[in-house]
């Protein structure tokens, strides 16, 4: 009897002990700018993370430079949960961290607290790199994030990579213009 005690103990804790996980969607792009509120291309000033109730969040602040949906504040900042405080540190996955100094394009929702937090994270977040010309090239977080596709049973990655940013503006023009669901948005990998 108490052998099975024990095996009965040890299965409980380790089931308790397995990590959780969460499984998401993928947003097309179409549906990423419906959801947010606030489309803008912005440089990052810094940001600073703090306890708040037993967990790690960060607040980044950004300066706009340019709206592609919404009037977005001059200055505004996220708030995302996950940071390092001392030599603590709380990594989210799917959660975004930035650079004081570098270009992005966020998808933002606002929040209660009259910040941003950002529309499906990483899938919410691009990264405006200059190429060798010097051009501004746009890349999603998740670009190169390989999923299995169970309709052709096959694995991809998929996300805007290196698409010109003139082309990512004509693209978000569109999309602005058109009812969310009207229309079927380009595969995220395809250059328009």
């Amino acid at each position: 009897m108490p052998r099975i005690s024990i095996a009965i103990f040890w299965a409980t804790a380790m089931a308790l002990a397995a990590p959780a996980a969460t499984t998401l969607a993928r947003m097309d792009l179409g549906h990423l700018a419906a959801a947010a509120k606030v489309i803008v291309r912005a440089k990052c000033l810094g940001g600073e993370s703090r306890w708040e109730h037993g967990e790690i969040w960060t607040e980044t602040r950004f300066a706009a430079l340019e709206a592609f949906k919404g009037q977005p504040p001059a200055e505004f900042t996220t708030r995302l949960l996950g940071g390092r405080v001392g030599a603590i540190e709380s990594l989210v996955d799917a959660v975004p961290r930035f650079q004081a100094g570098e270009e992005v394009i966020l998808f933002l929702v606002p929040s209660s607290g009259g910040d941003y937090t950002i529309a499906a994270w990483k899938e919410g977040t691009f990264r405006v790199r200059r190429g060798i010309a010097g051009h501004a090239l746009v890349t999603q977080d998740i670009a190169a994030q390989v999923l299995y596709d169970r309709r052709t049973r096959e694995f991809h990655a998929s996300g805007v990579r290196r698409m010109p940013l003139t082309a990512f503006r004509t693209l978000m023009r569109q999309l602005a213009r058109e009812p969310s669901g009207s229309r079927p948005t380009p595969p995220l990998g395809a250059r328009p």
